[in-house]
């Protein structure tokens, strides 16, 4: 039964190498990829023209700019994987690392726009002041870039592992701290929407919503300091934020601005 055992495994380790290392194989990947990240860009873009159909007078508001931002960032990672191969061969190097990082960073600011609007409405329920909120978020997203560009030109001044390391380390720590995020700002409102009474118009509804959304990205982030995990909570998200914004003089509508 060992033998067995031990053979089978070894023949698996025979299969996964030769897939590995087959171009075929590899274009097939990418090709899936960028197919799966171009469908998710495409939603979004559909649900942002919506929207400003539905609501064209209230200008970019938190919704429209956060899926705005899901296009872009799918967008960029599918036609990356669709030319995946010419993006190999783009010299000098560090040219590579923006276009595979950069919609790294625009996806961590897309995913903190949306901590930052649940953070909005849990202030606002509670009567307390927003003011340092979006302050904070601003700063927080410049301070991101600054440090990962500050990285970039490292890597290019002098391209050592260790370097490339240190720029993995960061978006791990990126991808943590979003999560925690969710996890902080998610669970309080979803507490706090517990409280709600049971008759509340919406309440079951926005309970699930908030529960859901909280749940994937928390657990996704979490996922993505070890690897790329960007097209699930996007995918997911989209699916579950689809609802459209309540036509025109509804007050619980909230714009960006």
């Amino acid at each position: 039964m060992a033998a067995s055992s031990s053979a089978a495994a070894a023949a698996l380790d025979a299969w996964w190498d030769d897939v590995n290392s087959s171009p075929l194989w590899q274009d097939r990947t990418f090709h899936a990829l960028a197919a799966l990240y171009g469908v998710v860009a495409l939603v979004a873009l559909v649900q942002l023209i919506r929207i400003e159909c539905r609501v064209p007078e209230y200008g970019w508001t938190t919704q429209k700019v956060f899926h705005f931002l899901n296009f872009i960032v799918n967008s960029v990672r599918s036609t990356v994987f669709t030319l995946r191969r010419n993006v190999q061969l783009v010299h000098p190097e560090i040219f590579q690392h923006v276009l595979i990082d950069l919609p790294g960073l625009a996806f961590f600011t897309t995913y903190a726009l949306l901590v930052l609007f649940w953070a909005e409405i849990y202030y606002q329920a509670r009567a307390m002041s927003t003011d340092g909120l979006r302050p904070a978020f601003y700063t927080i997203n410049v301070v991101v870039y600054i440090i990962q560009i500050a990285l970039w030109l490292l890597m290019w001044w002098k391209p050592v592992q260790v370097v490339v390391i240190l720029s993995k380390m960061f978006f791990a720590a990126t991808s943590l701290f979003t999560a925690f995020g969710f996890l902080l700002y998610g669970g309080r409102l979803f507490l706090m929407l517990q409280r709600f009474p049971v008759e509340s118009k919406g309440r079951r509804k926005k309970l699930n919503e908030v529960g859901y959304v909280t749940t994937i990205c928390f657990g996704c982030f979490l996922i993505r300091c070890i690897m790329l995990v960007e097209i699930v909570p996007s995918s997911l998200v989209l699916f579950i934020l689809r609802k459209l914004p309540p036509k025109r003089g509804v007050a619980q509508y909230h714009p960006i601005h």
